[in-house]
Parts: C-alpha cells; structure tokens; sequence
C-alpha cells in the first residue's frame, strides 16, 4: 500500500486509473480508524478495484471551542488498519496544501444542514461538504462510502452530489456497535471506564424510543420526553438535541405516520456523541 500526501499526485493517479478503466472507490476518515471505518473499507473493497482511503482531520468542520488540536492522530496505525482492511492508498495531505492561505471557496447544502447537528455547531457541515468535494475531484471516485452513525452528514453528501451532479455514487453502510451497543466512535477514547459505561444510555434510550413506536405511540413530543428523562437520570449526561425526523428531508415529525429516524447528541463528561436510529412503520400502523 501507498502512502499518498501531495494533492497533483493524488489527482494525477486517479486521473490514469479512469484512462485504464478502473473503478475507484473513495472513504473518507479524519483517522484514528476503528472497527467502524474498517466495514467502510471492506465494504468498498466489493465494489471497486481501487481503494482509496482519505486520512484528513479537515479544520473547517470544527468550531472554535472544539476538539480539533486534540483530535487523535496516529497516520502509521491508521495504514497499517486501513491495508489490512483492504486499502490500496492513503492519502494524507496537509492543511496547508488543503487550504492555502487564498483558500476562499466553499460549497453549502441549505435547508438539511439547519438543524440536528448544525444547529449546534455552525459552520460544520459548510466544512464537511467543501472538503468532500475536494475529495471527490481529487480521487475522482466512482463510490464514496460513508457510515450511518453520522445520519445527517450522509444526508448532506446525498444531496450535494444529487443537486451538483457528481458522478459518484454514494454507499452508506450501517452502524458498528460494540457488543454493549455503544456505537464505534474515534471519541469514544476521550471517555473514562465510568463515563463509557454512562454513554450506554444513548443506545439504550433509541431502543426504549422504539419499543414506544412499536407499541403504538405516535406523538413524537412524548417519546422525546421519556427519552429525555432516562438521559437525565445518568449522572454526567448533557443533552444537545433529541429529533424524530423524516428520513430524507430530516424535518421534525410530530406525529408518527412513516418511517423516522431518532437522532440524538448527548455529552458525556466533557464528550459529544451522536447516535440514531431508524425506524421502519408501516403507514398504517
């Protein structure tokens, strides 16, 4: 496997890989790989001739309080995973080389990116989208793969290529839990033994959340509150948003008619961390 960190390379690559008819497959990671990013790989392995696997903690999606210089990082470990999954490439560029210091264009989705995990962090998916697509007229790759634990940053993607015509074809593949059901997470280092044993409760409460829907109730107002009350009861909670929401359009749902998606972000300690889950209804249940 080839460590790749200049972006004419990079871009010149894929461009001979397309004239020898190959398809390229793309996953985007910010690094610190787990289990979660390792499906992503595997998964793409399937479908293409060559992976690319894209290590860049992107600066432009993190908020000024946020945990960007703490980020874990650690490039060796993070090919040495990413070979073993089935990696053909990474590729590592700079900040300086991402952004020079005349960077001035970016790339916005309207409308999804207003709520859930853009309205408490601003500015973070205008990040996301902006280096995404650099990403893609870098790699020039004909499927990108991104994980369902980040529901609304798939959404957006979708929407961009859709609405900007990128040939590529977008694969979102599920969640990866660990056996306790607390969702893969590069953050779930920052947790202490007590703290990662309290952040179970985001996965038990969307499962609570669903038991109510497969029981009938249908008043999204009401489910968000027993969620909200089983959240509290853990002694270093913080709740950021809970949202029933449709699936594509993410706009709130008030009463449950078809299928939604439980989205949540709860701080753990000093953590963030989102979890979802989506739940199929038969419309006329």
């Amino acid at each position: 496997m080839k460590t790749v960190v200049s972006l004419q390379e990079m871009q010149n690559s894929a461009l001979r890989w397309r004239r020898e008819g190959k398809r390229i497959g793309l996953v985007p990671t910010m690094g610190s790989l787990h289990e979660g990013h390792l499906s992503l790989i595997t998964r793409c392995r399937e479908q293409v001739d060559i992976v690319v696997v894209s290590v860049f903690v992107n600066p432009i999606q993190f908020g000024p309080q946020e945990d960007f210089a703490s980020y874990p990082r650690d490039l060796e470990r993070d090919a040495t995973l990413a070979e073993k999954a089935g990696a053909d490439y990474i590729f590592a560029p700079s900040d300086q080389e991402m952004y020079p210091p005349d960077f001035v264009s970016l790339v916005k989705v309207e409308k999804l990116t207003e709520r859930l995990c853009g309205a408490s962090r601003p500015g973070h998916f205008q990040g996301v989208t902006t280096v995404v697509a650099k990403l893609f007229n870098l790699v020039q790759p004909d499927v990108a793969v991104f994980g369902a634990k980040d529901y609304q940053q798939a959404a957006v993607i979708r929407r961009m290529v859709r609405d900007l015509a990128f040939p590529v074809e977008i694969v979102v593949a599920p969640i990866v839990r660990e056996v306790n059901g607390l969702a893969k997470s590069s953050r779930n280092q920052y947790l202490s033994r007590e703290e990662r044993a309290e952040a179970l409760i985001l996965y038990q409460s969307l499962r609570f959340a669903e038991s109510l829907i497969r029981g009938g109730e249908r008043q999204a107002a009401d489910i968000k509150a027993s969620m909200t009350e089983m959240i509290d009861s853990v002694e270093r909670s913080r709740i950021d948003y809970i949202e029933i929401v449709h699936p594509e359009s993410l706009e709130p749902v008030e009463v449950i008619t078809g299928d939604v998606v439980i989205a949540l972000a709860v701080f753990i300690g000093k953590t963030r961390l989102i979890d979802n889950l989506l739940v199929h209804v038969a419309p006329s249940s």
